[in-house]
């Protein structure tokens, strides 16, 4: 019975995720955490060899996805995805928009290229992949997206600041999404994750900077990737988060719970 309860909340059986960004650290964990779940995943980057192997483990966990290749900032090319996972599967249930980059130029070095790079690819990448998908489970009887913030959306970090910007936007842009398509049966949420080192961010932690972090977050310790899958399945699953949306939930061992 209970077993049977646990499915009918967090169960994605049956249903189909698209992880925009599922071939980096973060959105792999969450790739192959939503097909643990059951769900048939879209793993979708650019990198096809990383899509590969993320792919193959997912398979390897008795899990099922495809890999397919887009350009999160380019229109075309998130039209071209939504295609490709109509055709593969013939539906589209969850997206998960997890495209992200960083940049640690000092402020007054930050070049206008740098910049816009990671505003397109933090900001525009979601504004894309909400529209485009959020458009088509509109019209097909609903869906959830769930949208990648950033502790940084609520406390804006130093030497990060377009990135601290971006995920402010992401955040505030989730939440009018939200209201926006909420009559049509899409739940959009933004996921707010803390210090979970990856390839983008570990450069500009030095120990200095871990030691002023970890004074600043009561788990005292980073996060692991796994730890955001609990938070995501309940969001995009359809029993347990049926009426969650809009909602900004950190998961960050309680560092934007710390006010000094």
């Amino acid at each position: 019975m209970a077993l049977a309860f646990l499915e009918e909340m967090f169960g994605l059986a049956g249903r189909t995720a698209v992880v925009v960004g599922g071939t980096g650290v973060l959105g792999g964990a969450l790739a192959e955490g939503l097909a643990r779940a059951g769900a048939f995943v879209v793993v979708a980057g650019r990198g096809a060899d990383r899509g590969a192997a993320r792919v193959d483990a997912i398979k390897a966990a008795g899990g099922d996805a495809t890999f397919v290749s887009v350009d999160a900032v380019d229109r075309e090319s998130v039209k071209a995805l939504l295609e490709a996972t109509l055709h593969a599967t013939g539906r589209v249930d969850v997206l998960v928009n997890c495209a992200g980059v960083n940049s640690s130029v000092p402020y007054l070095e930050i070049a206008d290229d740098d910049f816009a790079k990671v505003l397109d690819t933090n900001l525009k990448s979601t504004h894309l992949g909400c529209q485009i998908f959020g458009g088509h489970m509109a019209e097909h009887g609903g869906g959830a997206i769930l949208n990648i913030g950033s502790v940084s959306a609520d406390k804006p970090l130093s030497k990060v600041f377009a990135y601290s910007a971006s995920k402010a936007a992401v955040v505030n842009y989730t939440k009018n999404v939200a209201r926006e398509l909420a009559p049509r049966g899409v739940r959009v949420n933004v996921l707010c994750p803390g210090f979970f080192p990856a390839e983008q961010n570990r450069k500009i932690l030095s120990p200095e900077r871990t030691a002023t972090i970890m004074s600043q977050t009561p788990m005292n310790r980073f996060g692991e990737p796994q730890e955001l899958v609990g938070a995501t399945i309940l969001l995009c699953a359809p029993g347990a988060g049926s009426f969650i949306t809009g909602a900004e939930v950190y998961v960050d061992g309680g560092f934007t719970g710390m006010r000094l």
